[in-house]
């Protein structure tokens, strides 16, 4: 019998109403505003009306991605409902799935096999509008500054400094760099300008880190769009947009609830990538998950060099929280790929590939425990193929860094797959922790990225180019010397060079552009050639989607 795809096991099911999972959560109804039967907003006003105490935060996050597939979303997902199973009051705090990596690599970022939210389609598709309004505000505010400079120009922005682009939910490379306003005087003033995908966007980053509607207002105040031709940033504020952009995302700011299938409840808001952006859950969905149980289980975008490094050096530093535990997802077919092994060939048992792919998990492992100080567990996302030599191997070298290994099953059993993941979890929340960031506010921006290269990554050092450095000096000048570093690196590798599989070592990671985001509060740090627009690969993972004359979607996974 052919195996069930991912979006077949989703329309098996039958979501309870999103009522009684707001009821189990401990949602009041007053704070509910539904989205159908199966979906939900929570009104941000839960926050400030609730004296319940935070449970344990529980981070989940990977090794370097390959294109075996590491799993964590599904790790996640079936983690809480193995918590859940053991008896613990659980939630799970997850991003929202982009439709550019949808419709370009990934086909849908919703968990997999009997470990899913759900509605599966809607999360992968437009869900409740949220992207929607990200985008419409982030291209209100292109319209107005570039309607300033055809009204006249009053703040005296040189058009060869302006710094904001136009976002779109896609991938498309064509929209990297364009020329606008073409035509004729009443067209508008030609420029370059060019698109970024709505995730990447600074105003994805200011809703995910925004506590109220004041802050949000605020920090889309704070956002600089341009300088002036004396070098003098121009603000959203100056351009008088802040009001109107917040109004277009005031329900946006509110978090989601939807459910996996055993029927969790599932706040899923905001921030997909941890490459181009923060790439984490927003601040409230994870804090109003928090309030309303025990273990919060939530993610970070990629691997734990780029994900749980953000997580922890930007989110929680801004909202002061801290996890009890960490995971770190791994499967042995991603391990023997950065061992040297072709896709082709990751079914058959290897031990050497094996052992010369682990030091990538165990350098992430390590970075989790000593850098950022928190008790972490392995969790090996297991294979049909997965021998026990090999997994014992895996178990043997984390024993020896005191770091112990748990099977997930949880795409194959769901939650009951996931049992022994959730009683070492709960063990570990048990335990000190040492949390620490990577890096303290009062070092200098070049000295942050170092901090990043040498800790994280284990590179010699960081290198700024000449403009890099320009734009550093700049920066801190301006004031923003203080910020911590969003740093934009490829998923792929440790280093700034996807190739360098495995973990490499006697490498630099050269910056070649800086870029302050004064809404949300960090410096982006560009290296080596990440874009911030995506384009869409050889063949799309939209050739295989499509819905049938009953509007039945296949193709999403």
């Amino acid at each position: 019998m052919a195996m069930k795809s991912d979006i077949e096991i989703a329309q098996e099911h039958t979501p309870q109403p999103i009522a009684d999972i707001a009821a189990r959560a401990g949602v009041d109804a007053k704070y509910l505003e539904l989205y159908g039967s199966s979906k939900a907003k929570i009104d941000y006003r839960l926050l400030n009306e609730t004296s319940a105490p935070d449970g344990k935060l529980i981070l989940v996050t990977a090794i370097t991605p390959t294109p075996a597939g590491e799993g964590k979303t599904t790790t996640s997902v079936g983690l809480a409902d193995g918590l859940s199973r053991i008896g613990k009051r659980v939630n799970v705090a997850l991003r929202e799935p982009s439709l550019g990596p949808v419709f370009g690599i990934k086909g849908g970022a919703a968990g997999g096999g009997y470990a899913q939210v759900i509605p599966m389609e809607d999360i992968n598709l437009h869900f409740t509008g949220d992207f929607h309004a990200i985008g419409a505000a982030n291209n209100l505010l292109a319209a107005m500054l570039d309607n300033h400079i055809q009204q006249g120009n009053a703040l005296g922005i040189d058009g060869k400094q302006i710094t904001w682009k136009r976002a779109v939910d896609m991938n498309d490379r064509q929209l990297r760099h364009i020329v606008c306003g073409l035509g004729g005087r009443m067209q508008g003033v030609p420029r370059e300008d060019g698109f970024e995908i709505t995730v990447a966007s600074e105003i994805m980053a200011v809703l995910c880190l925004s506590s109220s509607i004041p802050d949000l207002k605020k920090r889309l105040g704070d956002i600089i769009v341009a300088y002036t031709y004396e070098g003098k940033p121009v603000t959203a504020r100056d351009l008088k947009a802040e009001g109107a952009m917040a109004a277009l995302l005031k329900d946006a700011l509110k978090p989601n609830l939807v459910q996996t299938l055993e029927g969790t409840p599932a706040f899923i808001h905001g921030g997909p990538f941890a490459n181009i952006a923060h790439g984490c859950n927003s601040i409230m969905a994870t804090r109003m998950a928090l309030k309303l149980a025990d273990y919060t289980v939530t993610e970070a975008g990629f691997a734990a060099d780029l994900g749980a490094e953000k997580f922890v050096d930007i989110k929680c530093r801004k909202a002061g929280l801290a996890p009890a535990a960490v995971v770190v997802v791994a499967t042995v077919r991603a391990l023997k790929y950065h061992g040297g092994v072709a896709k082709a060939d990751l079914n058959r048992e290897n031990l050497e590939a094996l052992e010369r792919g682990l030091p990538n998990l165990l350098q992430h492992v390590d970075n989790v425990k000593n850098v950022f100080g928190v008790p972490c567990v392995v969790a090996v996302n297991a294979f049909p193929t997965d021998t026990e030599a090999e997994l014992e191997l895996v178990r043997a070298k984390c024993r020896e860094l005191g770091v112990n290994v748990a099977l997930s099953e949880v795409w194959a059993k769901g939650g009951a797959g996931g049992e022994e993941l959730a009683r070492e979890v709960v063990r570990l929340c048990g335990e000190p922790s040492r949390f620490a960031f990577t890096y303290e506010d009062d070092l200098s921006i070049e000295e942050k990225m170092n901090a990043i290269v040498t800790k994280i990554y284990h590179g010699d050092r960081v290198v700024l180019t000449a403009n890099a450095k320009k734009q550093a000096k700049q920066l801190t000048e301006l004031g923003f010397g203080h910020l911590p570093i969003c740093m934009a690196k490829t998923q792929y590798s440790f280093s700034d060079d996807p190739a360098l599989l495995g973990a490499p070592r006697g490498f630099e990671v050269t910056v070649r552009n800086l870029k302050v985001c004064a809404g949300a509060g960090f410096i982006v740090a560009l290296t080596g050639d990440i874009m911030t627009m995506p384009g869409l690969p050889r063949v799309p993972a939209a050739e295989r989607i499509d819905v049938d004359e009953n509007g039945v979607i296949s193709g999403l996974f």
